[in-house]
């Protein structure tokens, strides 16, 4: 075989997907969440964080302080699972817990210094971690495809 021939040949050991299966928006947005939540979780795990801590921090910081169950709406987080959050934050001093006046049976979550500190690290570490998501995209197809996919995400979750 000469060289020009090598250069051509197909490899072998390449996965081979079908064109139908690239061509499916649902497949290709699927392995892409997998890449990136794996890509996300690993980049906060080495700054010592999860990504549902960013997810509580941030609302914290841009809607100030909230109930658990405010904080479950805003972030995503089943409220089963918010306790365990805000225990983890409160148990590093990112958050603070306070009786509500209100409504002494729950209590109202405010995000403390330390975690808007903590928070302005994760901005960074997430800055440089979808960088490295989106390295193929240039500036303007990064926006656009947020864009396009913000705008998919409001139509799925319309509430009627």
């Amino acid at each position: 075989m000469h060289r020009a021939e090598a250069a051509v040949t197909p490899d072998d050991s390449a996965p081979k997907t079908p064109g139908r299966l690239r061509r499916r928006a649902s497949r290709l947005l699927s392995q892409l969440s997998t890449r990136s939540d794996r890509l996300i979780s690993e980049g906060l795990a080495r700054a010592d964080a999860r990504k549902w801590h960013y997810a509580v921090l941030a609302s914290l910081q841009e809607y100030g302080p909230g109930s658990q169950a405010e904080l479950s709406e805003r972030s995503g987080i089943h409220r089963s699972d918010m306790v365990g959050v805000l225990n983890e934050l409160a148990e590093r001093d990112l958050v603070e817990r306070a009786p509500d006046p209100g409504d002494r049976r729950r209590n109202i979550i405010t995000i403390s210094t330390r975690g808007r500190r903590h928070l302005r690290r994760l901005d960074k570490v997430l800055d440089d971690l979808h960088d490295e998501l989106l390295a193929p995209l240039s500036p303007a197809e990064r926006d656009q495809f947020v864009q396009l996919l913000t705008r998919l995400l409001d139509h799925h979750t319309r509430t009627p």
